[in-house]
């Protein structure tokens, strides 16, 4: 029987607490925000920050970033946002097979990528070289700074104001594991959660940058021959669909190379925890190594399957020279603004004397759109 006719923060709290496993992260036990905020009254703390991540300017921005081909290419292809949502379906997915929050996975995934640079990795990389000696950029860095500093809807507090388990998520490439808080336990590794929008990010971009290349029309069905995890996956679907043709045949073998991967990590995943001997989310934390994993096989068949990727598609001429292009005009914004910095947005500007100029452009460089870019380009050079 409900209480009040719905459902409250308190009673969703409590269904946690009998659903979910111990090693998993329960709201009500989340480690708070940096800025102290009242409790919503019908929605978890993990519910909340989702929210304030979709409905934040750097997520609707997504749209018009690139994920592998520039975006605008075609109606089709994956962009950040679609990337996105894609991951937050996965990382749902795995975590309530294993019984742990998926609204904490799903926001994590949600906002996983909200510090990519347009135009890519390509984009990315060009701008890690613009910031070379100071400072230096990561998009997964950058994510963290943008619900940390730069989203600016909220009077009280800088940023998203985010709780600490969806911001230690986003620290997830790094060598060693800093909390986001000074004040916080150094740990080995992040929550169980957070280990699986890792996973499920690659397992979504490995599938659909696979998926976008057949479609762009630049792997042969010879190449796609030489990747196991591709060969594995059609031998299987054409033996259950002998009649099916393209286009139609290689969504069919995308959805099963999703799924194969899929079932391997919860499968994985699970028995690393009970050989680990976790109980509670500080074990999960003080535990040497992540276990949200992979088995043996397959993470050897998805590291050749990077290398193909590597091989025949992120540097294929139809991709490369594009990029080519695009980040030359980034890097173009990007010393426009250092030389004369009148040019930039007067909110950004005003951040310069605090964060440097370097870094202030930056951030400004980060959070465009591929096409506001391009236009910036040309305002700027006439």
């Amino acid at each position: 029987m409900l209480s009040n006719g719905w459902k409250t923060r308190e009673e969703m709290e409590a269904t946690e607490g009998l659903v979910l496993a111990p090693f998993a992260q329960r709201s009500g036990d989340s480690r708070g925000r940096n800025y102290s905020e009242l409790r919503h009254a019908y929605r978890t703390e993990f519910q909340r920050d989702r929210a304030r991540i979709i409905h934040s300017r750097a997520f609707r921005r997504l749209e018009y970033k690139t994920q592998v081909f520039l975006n605008g290419t075609g109606d089709h292809l994956r962009t950040r946002l679609t990337h996105s949502i894609e991951v937050a379906s996965i990382s749902r997915t795995i975590a309530r097979a294993l019984s742990l929050n998926e609204d904490l996975a799903e926001a994590i995934a949600l906002a996983h990528d909200l510090g990519h640079s347009p135009f890519g990795h390509s984009g990315e990389e060009m701008l890690s070289e613009c910031m070379r000696g100071h400072g230096g950029f990561e998009h997964n860095a950058q994510s963290l700074r943008v619900v940390e500093v730069l989203e600016n809807a909220y009077p009280d507090f800088p940023g998203l104001n985010l709780t600490f388990e969806v911001r230690e998520g986003l620290q997830k490439h790094q060598a060693f594991y800093d909390p986001p808080s000074p004040d916080q336990e150094k740990y080995k590794s992040p929550s169980l959660e957070a280990q699986i929008a890792n996973l499920a990010d690659e397992i979504t971009y490995y599938s659909h940058d696979l998926d976008d290349a057949v479609d762009f029309e630049i792997l042969t069905p010879e190449q796609l021959r030489q990747n196991a995890v591709w060969q594995r996956s059609s031998e299987s679907v054409t033996a259950r669909y002998p009649d099916a043709r393209e286009p139609e045949l290689h969504k069919l073998i995308i959805r099963d190379i999703i799924d194969v991967q899929v079932r391997d990590v919860i499968s994985s995943s699970a028995k690393a925890i009970a050989d680990a001997g976790l109980k509670t989310t500080d074990d999960v934390r003080r535990h040497a190594s992540p276990v949200v994993r992979y088995s043996d096989d397959l993470l050897e068949a998805n590291r050749a399957l990077r290398k193909f990727l590597y091989a025949n598609v992120y540097y294929h001429p139809r991709v490369a020279a594009v990029n080519e292009r695009a980040c030359a005009m980034l890097r173009t914004v990007f010393d426009n603004y250092v030389g004369d910095p009148s040019k930039l947005g007067e909110a950004a500007a005003r951040r310069i004397e605090k964060e440097g100029l370097h870094r202030t452009v930056c951030d400004y460089v980060a959070g465009m759109t591929d096409r506001y870019l391009i236009e910036e380009y040309g305002r700027l050079i006439g």
